[in-house]
């Protein structure tokens, strides 16, 4: 097969100035002081003033901004170099200190220096990934001892549905990579992008199983029947910022979150 990230970098390279002029990511409410950050992962940072933070797959940057007006000393690490010249944009205009850095997030030991506070990441991360044991060991790298990663993930319900998410069509379990080519982006079907991206299945079993082996304690963990973004046919918000689809009501598992301690030295 050929590179995988070379494959993903190229379809996150090509969607960026869709998004960026998207009323979904909503860059202009965002520079007036609007926060990207949701519900869910606020409340499991809590107080993160003067806390350092490395922000995994931040995309153009608007968390690790958002994390940075909060009172954080924040790292933001992409693969994609159209993405991070655009977080260095954003980060400028915003009068924002934030240190963005491009690499594939297996080589960021070999480009980021120092531990942290915290490790977050967050929403279509992990499926852009083939190898957990080694995302978790990234993350255990950096993590100072009893340091707190955060993490808030669509649920892997998700990609057992067919793409109209009206029934089950893929198994649950680790299998293959699946190569598809996307027309449009999730802010804009109707953009005219067209672009193959390369994405892994990951159980709840295997995401834990690799922290704990990465010495990372599991103290938090919780699944969620909503989710915070609307990019799904049959949407229905229930509440400000939660949607569900209206089908399924609140039957179905939507996101979860882990909080992990790093325990080994």
């Amino acid at each position: 097969m050929e590179n995988y990230q070379e494959i993903n970098k190229s379809w996150w390279d090509q969607v960026v100035p869709t998004h960026l002029g998207s009323e979904y990511y909503d860059v202009q409410g965002f520079l007036s002081g609007k926060s990207s950050l949701q519900e869910a992962e606020l409340t499991l940072l809590g107080d993160i003033s003067g806390k350092r933070i490395l922000h995994l797959q931040c995309h153009f940057g608007q968390d690790s901004i958002s994390l940075a007006r909060m009172g954080a000393t924040v790292v933001g690490v992409d693969i994609s170099d159209v993405a991070i010249e655009k977080a260095r944009e954003l980060a400028n205009t915003g009068n924002q200190s934030v240190n963005f850095v491009c690499c594939d997030i297996y080589d960021s030991p070999k480009h980021i220096e120092g531990n942290f506070d915290i490790v977050f990441t967050s929403y279509g991360v992990i499926c852009y990934l083939p190898d957990l044991d080694k995302w978790a060991s990234v993350i255990a790298h950096f993590l100072k001892p009893h340091g707190q990663f955060t993490f808030v993930e669509f649920h892997p319900f998700f990609y057992v549905l067919d793409k109209t998410f009206q029934k089950i069509e893929y198994g649950y379990f680790k299998s293959d990579p699946f190569v598809k080519t996307t027309l449009g982006t999730y802010v804009d079907w109707n953009a005219p992008i067209e672009g193959r991206t390369v994405m892994w299945k990951h159980s709840l079993s295997e995401v834990i199983t690799s922290l704990l082996s990465s010495g990372i304690q599991i103290k938090h963990f919780e699944e969620y029947d909503y989710v915070h973004y609307v990019w799904f046919p049959n949407a229905e918000e229930f509440q400000p910022r939660k949607y569900r689809f209206k089908h399924f009501g609140n039957k179905i598992p939507m996101m979860y979150s882990i909080v992990g301690i790093k325990t080994k030295e």
